[in-house]
């Protein structure tokens, strides 16, 4: 009975906590559902910022704002001739304070998510399962003194021993957990992002420009679009 108990406890413990990332479906409503709609000819654009840090994990499946990126999604309803295409080194985030910041870089918001999931998912991932292990080393003695009827202090010497053996031994197994799940969320901002992608004529779109968390506040995004064709260019400043 007491065995059952402290495997039951173990599992718990090592299991309970594990997360994983996961690819989500996002739904998007056409750019009239949105206040700050603007027409270019036959196609209509509108954009929303995420950030409020409840919505914008629900979005995307991680904290993306504690990872210091700021989206701000853009629909369009393109029913001109012309594909059109966003000019991303003269698109900017005005923040409350007036402040313009630039769209991240590829590489850079790459990087900040990869870093934000290297430090955030300890268990599924297993980036910390050493520094993990130990530490539960001493709660897993302390179980094992307390369902045994051992010495609970010698238990939790020897079971932060053992936590951490094991914490090193599952970190090492599990090292290819933290590569995929670093790819897949590197992968799920790429299908995402909006940059560098022409949204054809009679096309509806939507995606995500990832803006420097540090602004900290959306009011304003000012969106330079091109004709592909013709290389007329439209300059939209866009509420937020």
């Amino acid at each position: 009975m007491k065995r059952n108990i402290l495997f039951l406890f173990l599992f718990m413990l090592l299991f309970g906590c594990s997360t994983s990332y996961k690819v989500k479906p996002m739904a998007f409503k056409m750019p009239y559902s949105y206040h700050n709609v603007t027409s270019i000819g036959n196609a209509q654009v509108a954009a929303k910022a995420f950030t409020d840090k409840t919505e914008a994990q629900e979005a995307f499946g991680f904290d993306i704002l504690g990872a210091g990126m700021l989206p701000v999604q853009v629909i369009f309803d393109n029913q001109g001739i012309y594909s059109l295409e966003i000019n991303g080194s003269q698109t900017f985030l005005e923040d409350e304070a007036g402040n313009l910041w630039p769209i991240l870089s590829s590489q850079i918001a790459y990087e900040r998510a990869a870093k934000h999931s290297q430090s955030k998912s300890m268990a599924k991932e297993g980036v910390f399962h050493g520094l993990w292990g130990a530490a539960a080393g001493g709660i897993i003695g302390a179980a094992i003194g307390i369902v045994s009827g051992d010495n609970v202090g010698s238990a939790i010497g020897k079971g932060a021993a053992v936590g951490a053996a094991a914490g090193a031994t599952i970190g090492s197994a599990k090292g290819y957990d933290d590569t995929d799940a670093r790819r897949e969320i590197i992968n799920d901002l790429r299908e995402k992002s909006l940059q560098h992608v022409p949204v054809g004529p009679q096309s509806i779109a939507s995606g995500f420009l990832f803006f420097p968390g540090e602004a900290g506040s959306a009011k304003q995004l000012r969106l330079q679009l091109k004709e592909k064709e013709t290389e007329n260019i439209h300059v939209l400043n866009l509420i937020l």
